[in-house]
This record gives C-alpha cells, structure tokens and sequence, in this order.
C-alpha cells in the first residue's frame, strides 16, 4: 500500500498539469482520435467541437452555484457550529479519514450535488479539528463520495428509466427503481461501499507524507460577523436596508416556503436545483442581513472560476464524442465479444473509459444507452443490470475525471494534483465491489 500510494501520488505531481490544462490535453486528443478512428475530417472534428461548446451552460451555472452556495451556508455562524461539533467526533487522522469518507459516501447517496458541497466543506472543517491529518487525502476522500451517487437516489439513469415517456421506453419499457437502485446487485454494492471504502481510504495514510492545509479561504478562523461588527451604524436610508434583517428574514421564508411546495408536491425530489435553492435561502436567512450576504457571495465567488472556463471545454469534448461517433465504437467494441453474462461488467468497463470523456451521466446514457440495451435485448441480458452497468461505470471513473471535482477542489483550495494519486487507488479498489455485484448477482 504504502509502494502504490506514493508511487501514483508522485507520478501525479510530476506529470499531471492543472485541471484547466487537462481539459485542454483531452481535447487535442478526442480531436485527433476522431480524425483517425472515424470518417470524420479535420474539420468536420472542429465544427462538432464548437457546436458543442456552449451545451453545459446552465449545468456549469448549476455547479457553480453549487460552489458559491454551499460556500455561503458554511460560513455562516450556525452551521460553523454544527460542522465543528460534528467533526469532534475525529481525535486521530485515521479516524478523521474515516468519518469524512462516510459522511460524503451517506450524502452522495442522497443527492451528488448536496454530497459534493457537504463531504468538501466537512472536511475543512474536520482538518481543522485534526491537524496532523494528510490534507490532501482528507480532501480525496471527500470526493471518493461521488463512487456512489449514480446507484443513490438521484441516479440520472435509473430515474429517468423509471419516468414513463424516456427515450427509449419502446425498446426497453419502463423500468421500476426496485429492479435498479433496490435490486440486490445495486445494494451489495452500495453497503460493501459504504462499509469497506473508509477503512481503504485510512490505509491510503500509510502512504503518503502529512500535507496540512494551507491556501484555502474557508481555512481562515476570523469570522465574517466579527469584521462586520467594527463597521459604523448605518445612517442613511439605503444602509439600513442593508443591514435590516427584516427584509433577510422575508425573502428567505419565501424561498423556504417553496422548498417546502415542492417537496409536498414531489415528494423527496432532492434535486441539483432544489438543492441551490435550499442552500441559498437558508444563507440568507442566516447571515441575517443584506449586507452580510453579499460579502459572503463575493468571497464564495472567487471559488467558482475554474467551473465558469472550464466546463465549456468538457461540453466540446462532449460534442465530438457523441457527433463523431467515437462513443458509439467504444460500445460496439466491448458488445461485440460479450455474453449474458458477462455484457454488464463490460458495458461497465466500456461506460467508465466513455466517462473520461463524456462525464456526464445523462448525457453519456444517451450516447451508450441505445447501444447497450439494445445489445441486451438481443444477446438476452438483464437489461436493468445492463442499464446501471452504464450508470456505475459513469461513477466510477469520476475519480479520474477532474470534472466533477473541480466544486470540490474550489472549496478546499487544492489543485488536481494534490488528490488524483489518492484518486487512482481509490478507482483501482473500487473496481473490486463494483465488478463482484455485477458478476455474482
């Protein structure tokens, strides 16, 4: 362990360069990969480069708001507390590895974007509390939540397959959540997950030499409260709405007035925007002023700048994967030496090498969706199987994939290379749970 873990790590800082420049890297090589693999021209590549470079805007939005209100929420007073109080629970770095990899893997299982926000923000605050811990493994193991969120309940894949009108309920009909999220396969996994992967990531400290935290804005003690206290009373009109609480307070119960609609309306739909949204209001209502909010926003904000110029990068690797057609051979490669048996471990191995490129999970089931299921249907394999093969193979290689962990990265301060030797490991034992549910069930 301690051989591995430090070979990957230093392999990482030496040769992996900034997320931005990852981004950049994978470019190039889609581009070239799809002039030589596929019929399709220099600049044909191009041009399904740039019409897809603008499809991630609302989602890049999504997850920059995810960034700046999660940001908000944690530095207010009250959830200051809590998080201190809870990360009391961690007296020594094992024990710190452990709780925060439990607490990410639970929130992750709930919804991603609350356990991206929640595992990143728990802990700082939990290396905090134990200093001596590797900070970037700390970090790392916040992440290592997101191995579980597409077997969780805000899985896109079984969601939407359950959803009456999918697009591709003529081929494959509508599939319930009992034979995916609650089927035994989808739970063996998610247990031997949830039981098995803080005790991996306790091991990982073996490995590595103790980096404490050092350049992350949420690492400063003084708070926000303190230094608002020192300004002078407002005396003019446009002050005191300001600093009034008033207007704080009524803004804030409209928007939780909401939250609770819809949830009466939808029952636990706990979605990415949903989330936001509980976020934002509930800041507001806490740093109960005007004031005190918007400085908080301008803090949070600086965070979200990797997100904001990265993700339309993503978006046209996305494009030349789908519109070159370099996703759909990568599928009918694996689909063209596999069984029953075995089609769902490789579409899983299949869908984690597409997820390198195409990391997104909505977005990869309609690219390798059709392929799969309708693989399955004529080699006669488990389709709901097959369709959370795609899904866990989504989820897996995230741990390779800057994309989603640049949310995370933005709030502890870190750069890609700091987790991603960690990020490996973590990948490499979880292929062990992942390929043994699909396999034995």
């Amino acid at each position: 362990m301690r051989f591995l873990t430090s070979f990957f790590d230093r392999l990482v800082q030496r040769y992996l360069p900034d997320a931005f420049l990852f981004a950049i890297i994978l470019t190039i090589f889609v581009y070239f990969l799809g002039v030589i693999l596929t019929d399709n021209g220099p600049m044909e590549m191009v041009t399904h480069w740039g019409n897809g470079f603008w499809d991630l805007l609302a989602f890049g939005m999504q997850m920059s708001l995810v960034v700046v209100t999660g940001f908000i929420l944690a530095s207010t007073p009250v959830v200051k507390r809590f998080l201190a109080k809870l990360s009391d629970l961690a007296k020594t770095p094992g024990q710190a590895v452990m709780l925060v990899t439990f607490v990410a893997l639970v929130a992750c299982l709930i919804n991603y974007g609350f356990g991206l926000v929640v595992g990143a923000l728990f802990a700082v605050h939990v290396a905090k509390r134990v200093p001596a811990v590797d900070y970037r493994i700390l970090i790392a193991s916040a992440y290592s939540g997101m191995l579980i969120w597409h077997g969780g309940f805000s899985g896109s894949v079984p969601l939407l397959i359950a959803t009456p009108g999918h697009f591709l309920e003529d081929t494959m009909g509508i599939i319930p959540v009992v034979d995916t999220l609650f089927s035994p396969f989808n739970i063996f996994i998610v247990i031997t997950l949830l039981i098995t992967l803080p005790f991996f990531n306790r091991y990982l400290l073996k490995g590595a030499d103790p980096i404490s935290p050092t350049n992350t804005s949420l690492w400063k003690e003084e708070s926000k409260e303190i230094v608002n206290a020192a300004v002078a009373q407002p005396t003019t009109p446009a002050e005191r709405m300001e600093n009034s609480r008033v207007l704080s307070l009524l803004i804030g119960l409209m928007g939780l007035l909401f939250v609770g609609y819809h949830f009466v309306m939808n029952g636990f739909d706990l979605n990415i925007n949903i989330v936001n949204f509980i976020f934002l209001f509930l800041g507001i209502i806490l740093h109960g002023t005007p004031r005190r909010f918007l400085d908080t926003v301008s803090d949070g904000v600086k965070n979200a700048g990797g997100i904001i110029v990265q993700f339309p990068f993503y978006a046209g690797i996305m494009g030349m994967m789908d519109s070159s057609g370099l996703s759909e051979q990568i599928s009918l490669w694996f689909v063209s030496f596999s069984t029953a048996a075995t089609l769902p471990i490789f579409t899983f191995i299949s869908a984690g090498i597409v997820n390198v490129f195409v990391p997104s999970g909505g977005g990869q089931w309609a690219v390798q969706g059709p392929i799969m299921i309708q693989a399955a249907l004529e080699i006669g394999a488990d389709t709901a199987k097959t369709a959370m093969a795609v899904a866990w193979g989504d989820a897996w290689t995230n741990m390779i994939q800057p994309f989603w962990a640049l949310p995370v990265l933005a709030i502890a301060g870190l750069k890609i290379r700091d987790i991603m030797g960690f990020c490996v490991m973590i990948l490499m034992f979880s292929f062990i749970p992942i390929a043994l549910g699909l396999l034995l069930f």
